[in-house]
């Protein structure tokens, strides 16, 4: 057999081997012949030197990209152009947040500045590189305020005052140095009480602050992180003779003398119904045993109360004794004691030594153990007559009885 006819016809490569890069202008020549309906897509991409199946996906994208457009009425944006966007898009948020982090920071400063906003704004906006409503937006100012500021036409604010404001600073000032450990809210109670008394028209506590910030009698606010101390229960309730709380408060005198004291307040009025105090000894069972029988004789003139009363103190000794809780059970009175470690669950007894400690005691000279024991009976006097508990309305607790009486 003739050696040419035991070949084979053989095509020869000769582009190097290297990966051809085809137009957007030859890849659309390319599809639009195999939309001819004479010519097969293997022709075509015979003919042009192209992989059958990478004619068959330009063709497809091509035919799927129109549908879209005609759907839509719109151009095809490649997927180049979108990621190209994406990109973008994913840079401005980047640039966003740190922008808004940016504004955040300029916000806490403001509020942290010594100066006003009003006027930090107006030093801004005078600048001209901002717009005006553009800063007052940013610095959360009134547009007409900073408007009126820039031209001019605002007058100075002068510190309010009233024609009468003359006649109550004396009167402030005395109370303030006869009681220097009360508040502006606490001396507005007791000057309202001697207006009434007078027949006089009582005032109100901003007018009081007010005075009393002009003349620099307010008390320094003290910053302190208060315990977090968790305590679901309510140890107030609704009425008097309910529940009453007991505890202990100790001092020491200036020579060194120690005074304990032991008390009854009831969880309602706040009123102290009896207490004890002794000098350089403990507070024993004996002497709870005298303030529960003298606090049951002088709220219900009886040796018994006529009704169950809860009795709440600490664990102390004195309380827990045996004896005690006998005792307290024949007078009409529950025993009931709060949780180790969990001095809120007593709180009413708590503010009341916190107030005679900042109220009485540290504003009194302390010489000797004697000399205290015979003003402790009228510093707890004054606290049921005079002093005012915001827990009462601004009302002492004698004064808060009288008018439960007096509605009753």
């Amino acid at each position: 057999m003739p050696e040419h006819v035991l070949m084979s016809e053989i095509e020869i490569i000769t582009d190097g081997g290297r990966r051809r890069r085809w137009t957007a202008a030859e890849k659309l020549r390319i599809v639009e012949e195999t939309l001819d309906d004479r010519a097969s897509i293997s022709v075509v991409a015979r003919r042009n030197g192209v992989a059958p199946n990478l004619l068959y996906r330009w063709r497809r994208l091509m035919l799927e990209g129109g549908s879209v457009a005609v759907a839509e009425d719109d151009d095809v944006t490649s997927n180049k152009v979108v990621r190209q966007m994406e990109d973008r898009i994913r840079k401005l948020e980047r640039q966003l947040g740190r922008k808004t982090l940016e504004a955040e920071i300029l916000r806490e400063a403001l509020d942290k500045s010594r100066f006003k906003k009003t006027d930090l704004a107006r030093a801004v906006a005078a600048e001209g590189r901002f717009p005006v409503k553009a800063v007052a937006k940013t610095l959360g100012v009134a547009r007409s305020n900073l408007i009126s500021r820039l031209s001019g036409r605002t007058k100075p604010r002068r510190r309010y005052h009233k024609a009468q404001d003359a006649a109550m600073v004396p009167r402030i000032t005395a109370l303030v140095t006869v009681r220097p450990t009360y508040g502006y809210r606490r001396i507005t109670a007791i000057l309202n009480r001697q207006l009434r008394s007078e027949g006089l028209a009582p005032v109100n506590h901003k007018r009081v602050y007010r005075i009393m910030k002009a003349h620099s009698l307010l008390l320094a606010r003290k910053y302190t992180e208060r315990p977090e101390h968790v305590h679901d229960g309510k140890v107030i309730v609704l009425r008097s003779n309910l529940r009453w709380c007991s505890d202990g408060f100790e001092f020491i005198c200036w020579n060194g003398d120690i005074v304990r004291g032991a008390f009854i307040i009831d969880a309602h009025d706040r009123e102290i119904i009896a207490w004890r105090a002794v000098m350089n000894a403990g507070i024993s069972g004996s002497d709870i045993r005298d303030i529960m029988l003298e606090a049951v004789e002088r709220r219900f003139g009886a040796y018994r109360a006529p009704s169950v009363i809860e009795m709440l103190s600490d664990n102390g000794s004195p309380y827990i004794a045996r004896d005690t809780q006998i005792f307290a059970r024949q007078l009409g009175l529950k025993p009931c004691f709060t949780p180790v470690q969990s001095p809120q669950s007593n709180g009413i007894s708590e503010a009341f030594v916190k107030t005679l400690k900042r109220d009485y005691v540290q504003v009194t000279p302390l010489p000797d153990a004697q000399t205290v024991l015979g003003l402790i009976g009228g510093r707890i006097e004054d606290y049921n007559d005079n002093h005012p508990h915001s827990g009462l309305r601004m009302r002492s607790p004698r004064e808060f009885i009288a008018a439960q009486t007096t509605t009753a």
